[in-house]
This record gives structure tokens, sequence and C-alpha cells, in this order.
């Protein structure tokens, strides 16, 4: 059930999207605040309290993907949307390198918006990945969100660590792209157009792959889906 008042930021400096948005999400029942400078939308994040944050890129002071890093950095689980130019993936994987939880690319659909926007406030507060997993000799601790292997360790994303921990909870059977999609990003529409698990999976699989010295770990299975590779 969506939450009708939930807080809403957005930093963008575009007036007429900014205008746009305000106005989709008051439409929509939530509490919008609007800003249009990147320090001003830093210090708004840090200092008051919001459900979700919407985060342009492209912002005067200070860039999307810096306030997005600052933020998790004193807030981990904070929820974070970036907005980016239709195609830009170097945008998409710096902002998931920077913590964001989802994107939305332009120019976007309102049916896109609210997808993702429903999905990350139904995450908030809830986490798959808040569990030990130990699988192939790797340590995945949820509390500290790393990885350990004999004697290295990786730092992993939240989304990361909630991949694991539901393939693993999923071990005997494979696990599609729309069960991901609902599962573990809570889409509500799963037939959606987005290339966000395959960019988390690629992620993970490259941290995993540098951690274990190129040992497989998750497997594609074309056309199915994902599953952890079976333990020898």
């Amino acid at each position: 059930m969506k939450n009708s008042k939930a807080s809403i930021l957005i930093v963008e400096d575009d007036k007429a999207i900014l205008k746009g948005l305000l106005d989709v999400l008051v439409f929509n029942n939530y509490l919008p605040t609007g800003v249009e400078d990147g320090g001003e939308g830093l210090r708004k994040a840090l200092e008051e309290k919001y459900d979700l944050v919407i985060l342009d890129v492209m912002l005067p002071t200070i860039d999307g993907i810096s306030i997005c890093k600052q933020v998790r950095q004193k807030k981990p689980g904070q929820g974070i949307v970036i907005m980016t130019a239709k195609g830009s993936e170097d945008d998409i994987i710096a902002g998931f390198k920077a913590g964001a939880d989802d994107y939305i690319s332009k120019p976007f659909s309102l049916r896109e918006l609210m997808v993702r926007v429903e999905a990350v406030l139904r995450r908030t507060g809830k986490s798959l990945g808040d569990e030990h997993v130990h699988y192939r000799d790797i340590h995945f601790d949820g509390t500290t969100l790393t990885a350990s292997f004999n004697d290295r360790s990786v730092e992993l994303t939240r989304r990361e660590m909630d991949i694991v921990s539901y393939l693993y909870r999923n071990i005997d059977r494979i696990v599609s792209k729309k069960e991901l999609l609902g599962e573990v990003w809570n889409y509500s529409d799963t037939d959606i157009e987005t290339r966000t698990v395959d960019i988390h999976m690629l992620k993970l699989r490259k941290k995993i792959t540098e951690l274990i010295d190129g040992t497989a770990f998750i497997q594609t299975i074309r056309g199915e889906g994902y599953r952890l590779d079976p333990e020898a």
C-alpha cells in the first residue's frame, strides 16, 4: 500500500521539470519539496528527514552523484533515485556506485516515474540483506555490507547484498529478472523496461570475481534468469 504521507525531496535545476515533478507527486498524495541548487539540496537531505530523495545528475554548486555519495555515507538507509539523460549509461553506473537505489532516464513517462518512486518507498526500512550468508567459502555480511574470502574483502551496496540474499534463499531454482524486480526492487509493475538488474549483476559479478580470482558465482540462464553457481 502506498504511503500517502511520504515526503520527497527533489533536486532539479530545470524549473519546468521541477514544477512538473512537484505537480505529479502532489497529485499522487505525496509531500514533495523542490530545490534547484545542489548545495542547498545536499544541506536539506542531510539536515532534514525525507522518505525519498530524487537527484538530477547535472546541478549547480554540487552534482547529483556527489550529493548521493555524501547522503549515503551519512544516511545509509535513505531512499535515493537519480535522474539521468536518456541513454547515459555512464551516469547510471556512477549513480549506482555512489549508492543510488534506482534511476529515471529523461524524458520519462509518468508511469515509469511512479513505478520507481513507489518501489523505493516500499523498500524503505525493509532490507532482505540484513543477514549473513556463507556460500562457496565467501562470507556476506549484511550488517557491514562486505563480502570476505580468506584475508580479502570487498564492499557491497545494500542492493547487491539483497540480491545475494534472495538468490541464496532460492538456491534450488532459477530466479527470473521479473521476480527480482518484484521481490528485491519492489516494483509493482515488473513489465517496465529497465536495465537495472543487468547493471547490478554486472557490478556484483565483477566484485566477486576479483575477490575469488575468477571463480564463477552467479550463473545466467539464457532466457530464464539467474541462480547461484552450485557448490562443488
